[in-house]
């Protein structure tokens, strides 16, 4: 499944989450501007669970929490970066609308924070980078779950060798999408080699999904949701 669009206009601008997006599309020209340099900025700037464990003792260090926010801003190629960013630019409009500039931003980071603190929980030994906004993202998507769970999400959807469009509700949709995060999340957990696999860190997304679903009733605006319910009816 692959959303296009959905069927909420924003109300104002949202200016935190186009200034995310500018900040992610900045970071990787930049990224890719460091030529060969280009693994060591991922090496020096990407989340390495293990290697937050090692410095454990260092609880004061700045620079052994720098990575943790770092790492929402690199990603591994062109197509992992578009991915993310498209579905920041369809759900994160909205999300900002029932929050508001300030809280958006400080929301988006602590979801950021929660899906690498899940990641690290189910592979504390990985030294593999994690990079990439999709955690963040994911708990951009739990608050959307929550406030608009009837607005409509315009989907492409494979079947075989076809292509539909389809409309869903939005909690259908984001529903099973965490449910696909979760079961690739758990198989990779009960696999017997967690930290020599590469590719996805599936528990990322999950954790950064509960946190939002956690973190948007402290967020949201008094009354947001109750109004965007009436509209949806």
């Amino acid at each position: 499944m692959f959303p296009l669009k959905d069927d909420i206009p924003a109300k104002v601008f949202p200016l935190v989450n186009v200034c995310l997006i500018v900040a992610n599309v900045v970071c990787f020209v930049y990224a890719l501007s460091q030529g060969a340099g280009a693994e060591r900025l991922l090496l020096a700037y990407g989340f390495i669970p293990a290697r937050f464990g090692e410095h454990a003792a260092s609880v004061f260090s700045v620079s052994r929490y720098v990575p943790i926010f770092s790492s929402m801003f690199l990603h591994g190629g062109l197509l992992h970066l578009v991915g993310n960013m498209w579905m920041l630019w369809i759900f994160g409009d909205n999300v900002e609308d029932a929050m508001g500039h300030g809280r958006y931003l400080a929301f988006y980071l602590l979801c950021g924070l929660a899906s690498v603190m899940a990641q690290t929980w189910a592979a504390p030994a990985s030294t593999i980078p994690m990079v990439g906004a999709s955690g963040a993202i994911s708990g951009v998507l739990g608050a959307y779950f929550l406030t608009y769970p009837r607005a409509r999400v315009l989907t492409l959807l494979p079947v075989f060798i076809f292509f539909y469009l389809v409309e869903l509700p939005a909690f259908i949709f984001l529903g099973l999408w965490f449910l696909l995060q979760f079961l690739q999340g758990w198989s990779h957990l009960l696999a017997v080699d967690t930290v020599a696999q590469g590719g996805v860190a599936w528990w990322a997304p999950v954790g950064g999904f509960v946190a939002g679903v956690v973190l948007i009733r402290f967020f949201r605006r008094n009354c947001s949701g109750k109004r965007i319910h009436r509209l949806r009816l």
